[in-house]
C-alpha cells in the first residue's frame, strides 16, 4: 500500500512542477505574444504561432530535466514533441486566426483557450507517449553511477 502511495505523491508533485514550468511557459507565450502583436504589428495568428514556438522550447528543456526526470534520448523525445506539434500547432493556429481574425474574438481570450487546451493535452501526451517508460530514469542513471563510485 504504501508503494502506492509514494507514487501518488510523486505524481502529483510531477503535476505541480508540471503545472509551474507550463505557468513559466505561458508567461514567455504571452510576453512574446504581446510583443509580436502590439509591437510589430503582426497578425494574430503569426504572433501565436511564434510564440508558441519559443515557450515549447522552454517548457520541453524544463519539463524533460526536473518534471519527468528523463534519460531518454532527447532527439526522440524532441521529435515525439514535434509529432504532437505538427498535429496541434496547425489546429490552434486555425482556431486562432478564426476566432480573432475572422469573428473578431479577442486574440488574447482564443491565446489562452488555446494556451489551457495545450496544457492539457501536451501534459497527457508527455507523460503517457513521450517519458511513459523513462520516467525517473535519470534519477536510477544518477543513482548507478553512484553505486559504482563507491
Amino acid at each position: 500500500m504504501s508503494g502506492q502511495t509514494g507514487n501518488g505523491k510523486k505524481e502529483f508533485w510531477r503535476v505541480v512542477k508540471f503545472t509551474l514550468f507550463s505557468a513559466s511557459a505561458g508567461i514567455i507565450q504571452m510576453a512574446s505574444f504581446a510583443l509580436f502583436k502590439e509591437l510589430l504589428h503582426w497578425p494574430n495568428w503569426l504572433s501565436y504561432l511564434t510564440a508558441l514556438v519559443l515557450s515549447v522550447l522552454w517548457n520541453f528543456t524544463l519539463n524533460r530535466k526536473f518534471t519527468f526526470k528523463s534519460a531518454a534520448n532527447v532527439p526522440v523525445a524532441m521529435l515525439k514533441v514535434a509529432g504532437y506539434y505538427a498535429v496541434f500547432t496547425p489546429l490552434t493556429t486555425l482556431l486562432e486566426r478564426f476566432l480573432a481574425d475572422s469573428l473578431g474574438w479577442n486574440g488574447y481570450l482564443v491565446t489562452a483557450i488555446n494556451m489551457i487546451l495545450n496544457f492539457v493535452t501536451e501534459f497527457l501526451f508527455q507523460r503517457f507517449v513521450v517519458y511513459g517508460k523513462s520516467i525517473d530514469s535519470a534519477v536510477k542513471a544518477d543513482e548507478d553511477a553512484a553505486t559504482e563510485k563507491q
